[in-house]
């Protein structure tokens, strides 16, 4: 009964250890798409990628916490002029 009971602590999920695996070339261009609709410092950009190296979900988790604790506004979408095709040279 003692060694059944011993097996079930160390299945538990809290006892498990957990891996970090590093961002892939997908994840990083998904975290910077996510990171650039916010106006943020380089430097928060910059150390998301250096946490994405070595642990990607806690890369965005880093940028999660950053985005909801300082409430950043969206950048401003640019306006696009669109050239005027009847437009003559005087």
């Amino acid at each position: 009964m003692s060694k059944a009971l011993i097996e079930e602590v160390f299945n538990e999920s809290e006892w498990a250890e957990e891996t970090a695996l590093p961002a892939t070339d997908r994840e990083l261009i998904l975290l910077t798409e996510r990171i650039s609709q916010f106006e943020i410092p380089i430097q928060v950009f910059l150390q998301a990628v250096a946490i994405a190296a070595y642990d990607c979900e806690a890369a965005f988790r880093y940028a999660d916490n950053y985005l909801i604790t300082h409430k950043k506004n969206k950048r401003k979408k640019l306006r696009l002029f669109q050239p005027l095709h009847n437009f003559e040279n005087n």
